[in-house]
């Protein structure tokens, strides 16, 4: 038995979700650090304060995608978590903006972050789900394609409140503008409708279908044999032990020299991760495989392609974040020559970013259906390769630019590789992850999102206060670099179809 091929507008209805997700995590990306530095928070700690959405993304997503591959509901699968996540990531929405405090803001961000990825996740594993393997490419470029358009919207929102409905932009010292208060309300009500149009516009597969489709039936593996077990339980141990080494190595080294406090976040969080193997190994051993231990054992079994994948979103999300993070605070004193966040020249940089956030966004919309192309005539790690060759240099050459204006033709290039970043790597992935464990993987391929999120939210700002004397615009340069080896390291992924992943 195959799944059948879906129509046009079938797989429309199934990403349309996408849409509103993108307009809240938009305006997420385009006005934290905003928000945050309006509430009082020093440029060397917004990498810090940002920390709450890619910790809270480590935990929610393998859990969200192990949980839903074991869902059945009436609203099917995966719709159940789209649902929750748009109804919590709403009320988040409609809060953030009035934050009394600092930590408030930090606060909200954790909860929004958390809800957006409880909606979003299972939609990578949907297109798994319900798509044949020849039409996923399309799946994921419908996906990046709403992404797009919501991101376009999403972005811009606080420069057309001030410019076309004369909203202000300015507010008293420690008070968010009403432009960007407005953003956010229009934000939750688009996540909330597009999101139920998906849920009741769109069907799943029953278990019992799941089961009974070709590609199942081939990737049946037998069970572990004694030997393989003992191996998984050694393995486990010994990652733990590495990890437990490691972290403390790194949290006594920052103790020595006294770093960055920040960098505790780091060391800490390396040392929990190998007590958590180690607990697994332990509960293996004396007391056989539950959930908690088989999402361990299968963080040290994921396929080739996936752990070939890995070092390409590292280094690709560490750049991103870079941008996120910093590009407010690298325009608005690099080329708009103001670091006063009430100021109403700091207030128009702020809100250019918006429209170049949109701008990159827009190009990622409008090319989402021309990588696909483009990956048949070469192949896809080609053209991811290209992709984020020029991201790269659209961030690196933010640094030589003096006028606004010019920096629309940076967001050219980032918008393609944003386009590439949000579809390619999850249709090579696809391919190489049983039906079984489709949501599960997807979840922990975002690790691979969220790590380097940790990463340089502990150490961009020491890169900012140690080498580039407080100059933001370096940190953009930097990640244009990681962004070019995550390109060249697409070179070295094999794209085929090949499970290798027993169970258990």
């Amino acid at each position: 038995m195959k799944k059948r091929t879906l129509s046009f507008w079938e797989i429309w209805n199934m990403s349309f979700g996408f849409l509103g997700i993108q307009f809240g995590f938009a305006l997420q990306n385009a006005n934290t650090s905003r928000i945050f530095e309006t509430l009082g928070a020093d440029v060397d700690k917004l990498g810090f304060y940002w920390l709450a959405a890619p910790i809270t993304g480590l935990v929610v997503q393998p859990v969200v995608g192990y949980f839903s591959d074991r869902t059945w509901t009436r609203f099917g699968r995966r719709r159940p978590y789209f649902l929750v996540g748009a109804i919590l990531a709403s009320l988040a929405l409609c809060i953030m903006p009035n934050s009394p405090g600092l930590y408030v803001a930090a606060g909200m961000l954790w909860i929004m972050d958390a809800s957006i990825n409880i909606s979003m996740e299972p939609f990578r594993a949907f297109v798994g789900d319900n798509l044949p393997p020849g039409q996923r490419n399309l799946g994921f470029a419908m996906q990046s394609f709403f992404i797009g358009i919501g991101a376009v919207v999403g972005s811009v929102m606080p420069y057309v409140f001030t410019n076309w409905f004369d909203i202000s932009n300015t507010a008293p010292e420690g008070v968010v503008p009403d432009s960007v208060k407005w953003s956010f309300y229009i934000g939750a009500f688009a996540f909330l409708v597009t999101v139920l149009w998906t849920v009741f516009r769109s069907k799943e597969y029953s278990p019992e279908e799941m089961e009974a489709f070709d590609e199942s039936k081939t990737l049946q593996s037998p069970p572990l044999t004694s030997g393989e077990n003992t191996a998984r339980i050694r393995k486990l141990m010994q990652a733990g032990m590495f990890m437990i080494s490691l972290g403390t190595l790194l949290t006594v080294f920052i103790l020595w020299y006294r770093a960055e406090k920040e960098l505790y976040i780091l060391s800490l969080g390396i040392l929990l991760v190998g007590v958590l193997f180690t607990l697994a190994s332990s509960l293996r051993r004396n007391k056989g495989v539950n959930g908690f231990v088989t999402i361990m054992t299968d963080l040290l079994y994921m396929p080739g392609t996936m752990k070939q994948l890995a070092w390409v979103q590292f280094f690709s999300w560490f750049a991103l974040f870079s941008m996120w993070i910093y590009t407010t605070r690298a325009v608005t004193s690099h080329i708009y020559g103001t670091e006063d966040a009430s100021s109403q020249l700091y207030n128009e940089g702020a809100d250019w970013v918006t429209v170049l956030f949109g701008v990159y966004n827009g190009v990622a919309a409008l090319v989402a259906f021309l990588l696909p192309v483009l990956a048949r005539v070469t192949s896809r790690k080609f053209t991811h390769f290209v992709a984020l060759l020029l991201g790269g240099l659209g961030l690196i050459s933010m640094y030589f630019i003096k006028s606004p204006e010019v920096l629309i033709v940076s967001m050219i290039g980032v918008g393609i590789a944003w386009a590439s970043i949000l579809s390619i790597p999850y249709a090579m992935l696809s391919g190489a992850l049983p039906p079984s464990k489709m949501g599960y993987y997807m979840g922990v391929f975002n690790f691979f999102i969220v790590i380097p999120q940790i990463v340089a939210g502990t150490i961009l700002g020491f890169l900012l206060n140690t080498f580039f004397s407080g100059t933001t615009i370096y940190l953009l340069v930097t990640g244009g670099i990681a962004m070019i080896i995550s390109g060249v390291l697409t070179l070295r992924v094999s794209d085929k179809a090949v499970i290798e992943i027993k169970q258990g």
